[in-house]
């Protein structure tokens, strides 16, 4: 039996390590066992590098990303103006040219 806590977001007892953080596999739910639940409550959006984001801030795709419905893909380093921050999966509403109105990640990100 593995010793990592349960999720404590859907209380699955299947997490793996990633880094510092332990990774849920059941909902996705990514958080820092050390951390005590005060920390957790208080939700700070990061980008890939660990940088604050907030709403209004500007970001730079860093990685390719395929869009659904769409023929062609948002390239790496394209550049992602005044973002709003949402809670949910897709943690960043935003419009990118070419595409129109979008949803990112913000692990997929950096701040420019």
């Amino acid at each position: 039996m593995s010793d990592t806590p349960p999720c404590p977001q859907c209380q699955s007892e299947y997490a793996y390590e990633d880094g510092a953080f332990l990774v849920c596999t059941e909902c996705d739910h990514r958080w820092n066992p050390g951390a005590g639940p005060a920390t957790e409550e208080k939700k700070g959006w990061r980008d890939a590098f660990g940088n604050e984001l907030k709403d209004g801030d500007t970001v730079q795709v860093i990685q390719d990303l395929k869009v659904k419905g769409a023929s062609s893909s948002v390239k790496l380093g394209t550049k992602v103006k005044t973002i709003r921050l949402v809670d949910g999966d897709h943690d960043i509403d935003c419009k990118i040219d070419g595409f129109g109105a979008m949803k990112l990640k913000s692990e997929f990100v950096k701040k420019a």
